[in-house]
Parts: C-alpha cells; sequence; structure tokens
C-alpha cells in the first residue's frame, strides 16, 4: 500500500470511529425539570452558539449543533455532529443528560452548554404581568 492510500485509510478509520466517541453527561439539579425547561430553552435560542435546533417540548429534549469560530483541527470540522439534551425527573429535582459528540480540540461542548443552562437559571425571572385594571363599575342611581 502506498503512503498517500495508508494516509487516506487512516483518516477513513478516524472519521467513522469518531461519531462512537459521543458520550453521555449527567447533572444533576435541585430544581424541577419544568423549571429547568424554558432556561434549556433560552440557552438555545442564542443563535450564535447554536444551529440546527430541534426541541421537543413534550419530551423536554432537544437536538442541536453547536456553532464554533475556529476549528483547531480539520476532524472537528469535518465531524461535526448534532449534540443532544434531555431532562429527567429524579425524585423532586432533575437530572439534564448532555450527549456531546466530538467536535474538535479545545472546544468541551458540553461543560459550554451547561454553563450557558445555569447562567440562564440564575437569570432573575421576570415577574408575571399584571392582571388587566377592571373598569370601574357605575355607581348605581337613586330612584
Amino acid at each position: 500500500m502506498t503512503k498517500t492510500g495508508l494516509v487516506a485509510a487512516s483518516f477513513l478509520l478516524l472519521a467513522l470511529a469518531m461519531p462512537a466517541s459521543a458520550e453521555t453527561y449527567k447533572y444533576a439539579y435541585p430544581n424541577a425539570c419544568a423549571d429547568m425547561w424554558p432556561a434549556v430553552k433560552d440557552t438555545l435560542a442564542n443563535q450564535e452558539n447554536y444551529a440546527k435546533v430541534k426541541i421537543d417540548d413534550a419530551k423536554m429534549n432537544a437536538d442541536y449543533q453547536p456553532k464554533h469560530s475556529v476549528h483547531v483541527d480539520i476532524t472537528g470540522t469535518l465531524l461535526q455532529r448534532m449534540n443532544h439534551v434531555t431532562l429527567i425527573t429524579q425524585g423532586t429535582g432533575c437530572e439534564m443528560r448532555v450527549v456531546s459528540n466530538y467536535s474538535g480540540w479545545g472546544h468541551e461542548d458540553q461543560g459550554d452548554f451547561k454553563k450557558r443552562v445555569d447562567e440562564a437559571l440564575a437569570k432573575p425571572k421576570a415577574a408575571p404581568p399584571a392582571p388587566p385594571a377592571q373598569p370601574a363599575k357605575p355607581e348605581p342611581t337613586a330612584k
């Protein structure tokens, strides 16, 4: 086998092996999943960080692709894959499971995602809007 063929075969094997390198990262939170889901959706709504977002509200899971401005290596660019997040109720708390695929040296997609969700959870929640004012009832007239 020529050197070129050997190099090509090595890259092919690497390309086939990399999708298998996806790992599931589990993070436990004291919050209820119903309270966490808006923070996950808020995080994924940032178009500067995420693309190709597919959300399933009923199952509280989403598929997304992280955006990277720079890839250190060519395999990170070629092997960019979809990541997945799922919220699972654990007693009164919630477990966030992030399946993160290899995305190149210098990127920690699952850690960045968790940090952004934590920041969204820490944001003060907006006060619910005040109910609309009721029109004043006319005073009864004396007869």
